[in-house]
């Protein structure tokens, strides 16, 4: 336990509807400031513009200098953004205090950015004081880079939102089984894979449906098959009330050159409402142990549209799928804020930052039976 009073410094790029709440409860429980450095918003929803914990607005370029002020008693940093990563690392070692990489990433980027980042991501990797990581995955891929101190913050949503619900919205359910995907529509996610297995299924109106929710860059081809129902994006509490409408959630992301799942949210949400999972081994909810193969969902090799098809015949079974989605509804209960929390301030503990005591949570997941 610390005793400098001054907060922690946590940089990251912004506040995704899923992490307010965790970001809430560290900083009311570490006494933490937010340093939001925006940019490109890929993944998440859109900031709420009422943020409940203590934040400000910075640029990238002034990371460094607000790392090295001298008015933070530990500095934490994401892999996001081109400079902000490294900044918040110098400017901690210039004010003399720990750094703590919360780190995310199970497979290294081959695009050109991610070549030519490697080496310095990797030496930071190797020098932090601690690491926080997104689970199992991520923590077996940042020892084997030389990382010490690593301690798993698991990736997690408002267990209590996700878990109720106001029935299925006017119109969701589209057929007696109904298999959902929602996220980005882009080629990484698998989707041009789940059409392709969608009609290897042979399934179709009026007794099945897929339902495909969010936008990107795979909408136009997605849209052409006539197959497909596409509601758009959907506020959280119409994607819940969707969940609730549907029989399986489907995640057929694909590893690239330049991306690999870190997690997967949508894993957690779906799971709440006792839905079963069908994921690629290409998801970090997979690797990290909260998606297991039989036990709570179906896991299939990425990119092999038959596999999927398959488990998506096998999920026409209700036996099958009651089973897996109560399982599903109880190993996700442990994935929640405050185990996140949790886990960072683990990492805190263990550099000599923390606020306060920190006691292993009982109910921490540890992707084991």
């Amino acid at each position: 336990m610390s005793g400098d009073s001054r907060p922690v410094l946590f940089v990251t790029n912004y506040a995704p509807p899923a992490r307010v709440g965790a970001f809430a409860l560290l900083s009311e429980r570490e006494d933490v400031q937010f340093a939001l450095f925006g940019g490109r918003l890929r993944h998440g929803g859109r900031e709420p513009r009422e943020l409940a914990f203590p934040h400000r607005r910075t640029a990238q370029r002034e990371v460094g200098a607000l790392a090295a002020s001298g008015n933070y008693r530990a500095v934490v940093c994401g892999t996001v953004g081109r400079t902000a990563l490294p900044a918040a690392y110098l400017g901690a070692r210039r004010a003399g205090v720990p750094f703590v990489l919360w780190a995310t990433l199970w497979a290294q980027p081959m695009g050109p950015a991610g070549v030519v980042g490697y080496p310095l991501l990797r030496w930071i990797y190797s020098h932090a004081d601690a690491v926080a990581t997104y689970g199992p995955h991520v923590s077996a891929y940042v020892r084997a880079r030389g990382a010490r101190r690593v301690h798993e913050a698991p990736q997690a949503v408002d267990n209590d939102f996700w878990r109720a619900g106001e029935g299925a919205a006017p119109g969701a359910r589209q057929a007696p089984f109904q298999v959902i995907f929602a996220g980005r529509l882009a080629r990484e996610k698998g989707v041009r894979v789940l059409l392709e297995a969608w009609r290897m299924t042979g399934l179709g109106a009026p007794d099945a449906a897929l339902v495909l929710v969010g936008r990107g860059p795979e909408e136009a081809g997605a849209a052409a098959d006539t197959a497909v129902v596409m509601p758009g994006e959907l506020d959280p509490i119409r994607l819940r009330n969707f969940y609730t409408a549907s029989d399986v959630v489907v995640m057929p992301s694909i590893r690239t050159t330049t991306f690999r799942e870190p997690w997967g949210l949508v894993a957690n949400e779906a799971m709440n409402q006792g839905l079963p999972v069908i994921a690629t081994d290409a998801v970090g909810a997979v690797a990290g142990g909260l998606v297991r193969d039989e036990r709570n969902g179906l896991v299939v090799r990425a990119g092999d549209a038959g596999a999927l098809a398959s488990a998506i015949v096998r999920l026409r079974d209700p036996a099958l799928r009651q089973r897996l989605g109560a399982t599903a509804r109880a190993d996700v209960a442990a994935y929640d804020h405050r185990a996140w929390a949790d886990g960072i301030s683990r990492a805190l503990a263990d550099v000599g930052a923390s606020a306060r005591p920190v006691f292993r949570h009982v109910t921490e997941p540890s992707g084991r039976d």
